[in-house]
């Protein structure tokens, strides 16, 4: 009994060490991976990406400061190679995608622009529409004219949505490391025990439970 309890520590040690090695390759993986992707799209922070630089700059584009959430980072000059900076950005571009949509989002904005003359029940809050018969038709193509502002805003938000998910991917892999390394020690424990003879030294109290089974009397005697 005592000798299986010995190789059981040695396996579930091993077990853990081989866990542990793998979540940290993976995490270190995810980690490199992150940055080499970020590195290839050769992304730098603008002038205006500092806290004091674009509370200006939001304010003289007529933006209400107190019903958004400005950076309080600073990636100005800097290029977006990792996960951190890659959400710096982010939160930066959101701001610049506000300043051009006079401060409304995806949601608050019509599909076309509207026609002068298109009733207030067929406005959006941004001036624009999202009825067809009451949007600006292109003479060319025949077509309703398409909300600019609008377009910027699905531009921006699937650009900051790729560098959001970096950020969480360099986290997840960090994440990954810290559990790996965790695991390791562990295994490292758990073999070190079975190794010096703790888990023998502990197994007194098996042999003291087998020895009473063995002398106690028969039962019905």
């Amino acid at each position: 009994m005592k000798k299986i309890f010995e190789f059981g520590g040695v396996a579930a040690g091993v077990v853990l060490v081989a866990f542990g090695i793998a979540a940290i390759v993976l995490g270190v993986s995810g980690r490199n991976t992150v940055g080499s992707e970020l590195k290839q799209q050769q992304i730098v922070g603008s002038s205006d990406m500092t806290p004091a630089a674009i509370k200006t700059e939001a304010q003289q584009a007529g933006l209400n400061l107190s019903k958004i959430n400005l950076p309080t980072c600073n990636v100005a000059g800097k290029s977006v190679d990792n996960g951190t900076n890659a959400r710096c950005f982010a939160e930066y571009m959101r701001i610049h995608a506000l300043e051009s949509t006079g401060g409304f989002v995806y949601a608050q904005m019509g599909q076309f622009q509207a026609k002068p003359g298109t009733p207030k029940s067929e406005l959006t809050p941004d001036g624009a529409t999202s009825n067809r018969d009451y949007a600006v038709i292109d003479p060319t193509t025949k077509q309703p004219v398409a909300n600019g502002a609008r377009n910027v805003w699905v531009t921006e938000t699937a650009l900051t949505t790729a560098l959001n998910t970096s950020y969480m991917a360099e986290q997840l892999g960090t994440f990954g490391i810290v559990v790996g390394i965790a695991l390791l020690l562990s295994g490292i424990g758990f073999i070190i025990l079975a190794v010096s003879g703790a888990l023998r030294a502990g197994g007194w109290l098996f042999a003291r439970q087998e020895k009473k089974a063995k002398s106690a009397p028969p039962i019905g005697v």
